[in-house]
């Protein structure tokens, strides 16, 4: 559990920051894989709608700036606890396995053309007292997602609707090196689906930035019943689920999101997950473009170092923010570990 899900951490921070450093003029963001494809890849049959066990990348990472074409990056992330040594073979790497892995998940995934879509495979070793490595690989690309009008027709506005995309011998391997070309399975997304697909990832960030939020009934309107619209589109109560009902001011933004208390080593911690509410408001209403052209105007505007009620603060250029700290006991003073020895 502690090498998946701390892998996945660190390598989606490393994955970030690459997107981030080479396009400074955009906004990063992040949308798990599995709901994306969903949308146009489900299998139907007993249970929920799902992609089976067929490899696919595990995050998209899109970085957008209005009025020009998103550029998207297929990414796999691992973690592991090995410690190599001198007589550890390449072969026997537990990284070096999880890359090749990885290449194997993202290849299966192709926009437009063959190798468009640019890649970044990482494997996180989590070793202790000897520290933290993270292997990274990145395959080149452009990975274009075509510009939308600004509202209406074709925009992110548009209620998300199902298509279905070619699986079964999608992707058109060509001729290398001598080698013949071939047809293989696949999440191929053609040339005539990108503009599709790109309100498709649109929608399923927007629904992520609102589940932070606690926004319940407001995300199912963002998917389609493939990508579970269904959970969402029922009344939530607090307790059994994140409900949007706390706010908090973070210089001069107010915020509003949800709230949690939770035990972590015998000290009782807050989490607070929210947007700005400007932004929340924009997503309520669908104005999904709307909500990126002001995301981009607010960019550098928004707060960026910590504040002194909170024990740490993450601020995201989209507008998010995540909120930490240790709730005091009755008397007031704020417990830790090493008084309660």
């Amino acid at each position: 559990m502690q090498a998946r899900e701390l892998g996945r951490a660190f390598g989606l921070v490393v994955a970030e920051r690459a997107v981030r450093e080479r396009f400074p003029d955009r906004i990063v963001s992040t949308v798990d894989a599995e709901p994306v494809l969903l949308a146009g890849f489900a299998r139907s049959g007993k249970g929920l709608p799902n992609l089976g066990a067929r490899p696919r990348p595990d995050y998209f990472i899109e970085a957008w700036r209005p009025g020009a074409p998103s550029r998207l990056f297929a990414v796999t992330v691992n973690g592991n606890h090995q410690v190599a040594t001198k007589r550890t073979g390449a072969t026997d790497r537990t990284s070096y396995n999880q890359l090749a892995r990885g290449a194997e998940r993202a290849e299966n995934f192709q926009l437009a053309a063959w190798n468009d879509v640019p890649c970044l495979l990482l494997s996180t070793e989590l070793l202790a007292t000897d520290g933290i490595t993270v292997h990274a690989l990145r395959a080149r690309g452009e990975g274009l997602l075509p510009i939308r009008p600004a509202t209406g027709r074709g925009s992110a506005d548009e209620r998300p609707r199902k298509h279905n995309p070619p699986y079964v011998n999608a992707v058109q391997v060509p001729p290398v090196e001598g080698r013949l070309g071939r047809v293989q399975d696949g999440f191929a997304i053609p040339a005539e689906y990108a503009a599709w697909f790109g309100r498709v990832v649109a929608h399923v960030g927007a629904a992520s930035r609102l589940a932070l939020a606690g926004g319940g009934k407001h995300i199912a309107w963002y998917l389609t019943e493939d990508q579970g619209r269904s959970h969402y589109d029922i009344d939530t109560f607090a307790g059994a689920d994140s409900v949007h009902d706390a706010e908090n001011r973070f210089g001069a933004v107010r915020y509003v999101g949800t709230d949690q208390v939770f035990r972590l080593g015998g000290l009782r911690v807050e989490a607070f997950s929210g947007m700005a509410d400007r932004l929340y408001d924009l997503l309520k209403d669908q104005e999904v473009e709307e909500y990126r052209r002001e995301a981009y105007r607010l960019r550098g505007q928004l707060p960026r170092g910590g504040d002194e009620h909170w024990s740490e603060v993450s601020f995201g250029d989209d507008g998010s923010v995540l909120a930490i700290r240790i709730v005091p006991d009755q008397g007031g003073a704020v417990r830790t570990p090493e008084a309660d020895r």
